[in-house]
């Protein structure tokens, strides 16, 4: 199993020095907010994209994905009524999966709560069309560049469309393309989900439609820092990964840095390092 640290944790530092202190704390790779890389991450050209790549690669790391899709260009969404709006938004979806693949990415995960959320002039069933299409689209895009565009579910606090992952998946069996699937953000299913997470990985990834997790506690903290208990989630992991029901990337995305940023990607790592350990020790 390898560890991501989202890099925005890290911020301000600059990418060389997220790289670097990403690998004294022992993570695998990194997942990289696009907007932490350019105000306007259209602007990241191929050439940038694969310097990116080298310079994880020359701090032993890998750039392993891609998240917090829409936060820039300002003003995108899949589901407005403006369909101009939404010809734009999925542009720039399917530029960020070129550049995903660019950077030696494997997945893409679409959270983007606000770029979804159901606009106030529309119902809930448009909503659910327009981002039908345009999830369409992102999917095709991941299946020609040999990556993986995740729709993740949040909670309703952050958004009211697609909240759990039985309605992630259901949109995902609609659309039916071979480069879109569905995620686990620990933190949103412990807060949106009526069965605890290692079931819902039990349930969902054996039918191939979980391909990456984001582990944080309920609470937004880093893993190890509320009261969700981890073991039995990378118990589940470490056996769907030996069954090839999981890619084997899990991903640390704390929300609130306590003490801070780096502190809290350090007190992460180990804490998840230790529960591997754990198992391993137990068979």
């Amino acid at each position: 199993m390898r560890f991501a640290l989202c890099n925005e944790v890290l911020q301000p530092l600059p990418f060389a020095g997220q790289c670097r202190l990403a690998a004294a704390l022992g993570y695998d790779g990194l997942e990289v907010a696009p907007f932490t890389l350019a105000e306007d991450p259209m602007t990241i050209s191929d050439a940038q994209a694969q310097e990116f790549r080298r310079i994880a690669q020359d701090h032993g790391l890998a750039i392993f994905g891609l998240h917090w899709l829409l936060v820039a260009p300002a003003g995108l969404s899949i589901v407005s009524a403006d369909a101009a709006l939404r010809q734009r938004t999925t542009g720039v979806m399917a530029r960020l999966v070129e550049l995903c693949a660019l950077m030696g990415g494997s997945y893409l995960v679409h959270g983007s709560p606000k770029q979804r959320s159901v606009p106030a002039d529309s119902t809930r069933d448009q909503a659910w069309e327009r981002a039908r299409e345009a999830l369409r689209t992102a999917g095709e895009a991941a299946a020609r560049h040999g990556v993986t565009y995740c729709l993740e579910p949040l909670s309703p606090r952050e958004t009211d469309l697609f909240n759990t992952v039985e309605e992630a998946a259901r949109m995902v069996a609609e659309i039916g393309a071979p480069g879109l699937r569905t995620m686990i953000d620990c933190s949103a299913a412990g807060q949106a989900e009526s069965e605890p997470v290692h079931r819902l990985l039990e349930q969902w990834m054996p039918r191939g439609m979980i391909a990456h997790v984001q582990v944080n506690d309920p609470n937004r903290r880093g893993p190890g820092q509320g009261e969700l208990d981890f073991g039995p989630i990378l118990r589940v992991l470490a056996r769907m990964e030996a069954a090839g029901h999981f890619p084997g990337i899990v991903a640390v995305e704390p929300f609130d840095y306590v003490p801070d940023g780096p502190g809290c990607a350090a007190r992460a790592i180990g804490y998840l390092q230790g529960i591997l350990q754990g198992l391993a020790d137990h068979g």
